[in-house]
């Protein structure tokens, strides 16, 4: 009897940033599903992000930096021999207005945002390649860059290239790597106070979601585990959403009613 298609053991996988927020949740639905998990960061997780006996192996790196990828691959072929999904989602930036982002913040984040994807994905590809089943990418990106991103406008830009960027390698690279978004919207974390305030502000903010609430970072795995699994094995170049049902237009609010 073969396996059934969420049942991912014997699959490596890396997830960068892959040791907080979305991608602790991303990471340790892989892990929940069988496959072996290296997670890198720039700093060293607290606690190691497993499930049950099968926890992820931590490699630091600064994914901006081309050799430090290289050296997160290396990490994950040395201990399990292979590469089969790459899950990109380190990123992020802080609100800054876009008329007095200075040159060098505004490089910075799309390095991290679009640029370092790119790179890792390149070298992830040389390995799937190689391998008979081939393998396949998966780039967090974000409502940001499906609509406007005020205060955010670089990270917005960022990461509508990279629904350009997974279109355009599920052709290059094809049929052997799949590449694929998942374009999260809200989603609850360690860290969403900083964003959104307290338990009332986050009430606030759930309540304009369709499905009334933010997501989870695990709402986010599940999308990643869908994307690296047998039921995705046609799906290529695509952006899954997932974002509650989007937003509730703003003229609905403003309009008035008899």
């Amino acid at each position: 009897m073969s396996p059934a298609p969420l049942d991912l053991s014997g699959r490596v996988a890396i997830v960068t940033g892959g040791t907080r927020g979305v991608g602790r949740g991303i990471t340790a639905r892989l892990l929940e599903a069988g496959c072996r998990v290296v997670a890198c960061g720039r700093t060293p997780p607290e606690r190691p992000v497993a499930e049950g006996a099968n926890e992820a192996l931590f490699v630091q790196a600064d994914v901006r930096e081309v050799e430090q990828i290289d050296r997160v691959i290396a990490a994950a072929r040395e201990r399990f021999g292979r590469l089969d999904l790459l899950v990109n989602n380190a990123g992020g930036a802080p609100s800054v207005a876009a008329a007095t982002a200075s040159p060098r913040f505004s490089e910075g984040i799309i390095r991290l945002n679009l640029l370092a994807p790119l790179l890792f994905a390149q070298r992830a590809n040389s390995v799937m390649q190689e391998q008979p089943e081939g393998g396949s990418i998966v780039f967090i990106t974000s409502v940001s860059g499906l609509r406007p991103s005020p205060g955010t406008a670089a990270y917005g830009a960022a990461k509508a290239g990279l629904v350009s960027l997974a279109g355009s390698l599920a052709v290059e690279w094809a049929p052997k790597v799949r590449t694929n978004c998942v374009a999260a919207g809200l989603v609850r974390t360690e860290l969403s106070h900083l964003h959104y305030g307290d338990e009332q502000g986050l009430a606030r903010v759930s309540a304009t979601i369709p499905l009334g609430r933010m997501a989870s970072p695990r709402d986010i795995g599940d999308a990643c585990l869908f994307l690296a699994s047998p039921l995705a094995s046609y799906v290529s170049g695509s952006t899954l959403l997932v974002h509650g049902g989007g937003e509730r237009p703003a003229y609905l609010g403003a309009a008035q009613r008899e």
